[in-house]
């Protein structure tokens, strides 16, 4: 027997961390690890945004998913009002994006964006 249909579902999941850096509009690069969404992250940020809103659900995301290279979240759920408040809103909305984009796309973005930068 081949194996239960849910068993392969989840090894082809792959919800390991994936590394994204992020330039800023100040030409400095940020690095976080970001794992793919689940249904549940997905209700969860939902939830904790306490809106309809997509900027609150993408902002509760980021909040909910960022981490460091050792797993620590980058963010507490206090963050919200300064990321809104005291982060420029494009390079916010690039953390966000780098949240929610697809981990394949990002990865071909980043080398090509860095080979014309090295040039």
């Amino acid at each position: 027997m081949a194996g239960r249909f849910i068993d392969k579902l989840k090894k082809a999941a792959r919800l390991d961390p994936v590394k994204k850096e992020i330039q800023l509009d100040s030409g400095e690069y940020v690095v976080m690890y970001v794992s793919p969404l689940t249904a549940a992250e997905r209700e969860r940020a939902k939830k904790d945004a306490r809106s309809e809103d997509p900027g609150a659900f993408a902002l509760q995301l980021l909040i909910n998913k960022a981490r460091s290279s050792n797993g620590q979240p980058l963010f507490t759920p206090g963050d919200a009002a300064e990321l809104r408040n005291q982060v420029r809103d494009s390079d916010l909305q690039k953390l966000m994006l780098a949240v929610l984009g697809n981990e394949d796309e990002e990865e071909l973005d980043m080398k090509s964006s860095q080979q014309g930068a090295e040039e």
